[in-house]
């Protein structure tokens, strides 16, 4: 294990920016851009089909989406936009097991 560099300004810029980010994509929205499954936007969520329902029947055990869930719809929102132009490097760093 090596030892970890000094952050300097640029990471902790970089840190500031990551943490005030508003990307977000609501369920509904993501399910309405995409030809996806319940099951496969839990998975993207890491949350059960059954609990990725819930708002869509309103049920009377609803439960909002998490921030979490929104951000990781965003972000896949974002990779199925963008897939053809991400480098394969940087690919094979954010996906090293494909």
């Amino acid at each position: 294990m090596t030892n970890p560099g000094p952050i300097g300004e640029r990471e902790l810029q970089l840190i500031r920016l990551y943490a005030n980010c508003q990307l977000e994509l609501s369920p509904q929205s993501f399910y309405a851009k995409w030809d996806v499954t319940y099951e496969q936007i839990g998975e993207i969520c890491s949350r059960s089909p059954t609990t990725v329902q819930r708002p869509f029947k309103r049920a009377s055990n609803y439960r909002s989406p998490k921030r979490c869930d929104l951000h990781h719809l965003a972000l896949m929102d974002f990779l199925l936009e963008h897939f053809e132009k991400i480098p394969p490097q940087l690919f094979d760093l954010l996906f090293p097991h494909l």
